[in-house]
């Protein structure tokens, strides 16, 4: 669980500590599946998925930009995430390793409140990119 970051802490330039998952895994797939609903069998089934083009299962996008939310939360209580907005860009692979990393684009005070904004990315071991986006968090101050 994240400690409080204080608003005067944090520079726009600033790096979030990364977050590295995986090796990703199909049981992993499978375990998400059971917890999302999403029983899609181009998630699940490697004969599927081939049949349909792809050279096997692919993770849920949704399983990803969790990773991404972990790593926010991670270092940010999660109390204090107000916006988080993401694209998919890339189909993520069983046997790839996912690090999510982020950096500080925007610190302001606007209406009472000490706001952040940082940029993510979720990329694989080779460095493409599986998820971008940003977030806003509202940071309590020291004073």
């Amino acid at each position: 669980m994240a400690q409080d970051l204080y608003f005067e802490d944090v520079q726009v330039g600033q790096a979030m500590p990364p977050l590295t998952k995986g090796p990703v895994a199909k049981l992993q797939l499978v375990m998400y599946a059971g917890a999302s609903g999403d029983f899609n069998p181009l998630h699940t089934d490697d004969d599927f998925a081939k049949a349909v083009g792809m050279p096997g299962v692919i993770a849920h996008g949704m399983l990803i930009m969790g990773f991404v939310g972990q790593a926010i939360t991670d270092w940010i209580p999660r109390k204090n995430l107000k916006k988080l907005g993401v694209r998919f860009a890339g189909m993520t692979y069983p046997g790839e390793t996912i690090t999510v990393t982020g950096t500080v684009t925007d610190k302001r005070k606007e209406n009472g409140s000490n706001l952040i904004t940082c940029e993510v990315t979720a990329a694989d071991q080779n460095g493409g990119v599986k998820v971008s986006g940003s977030f806003v968090a509202a940071l309590p101050s020291r004073g």
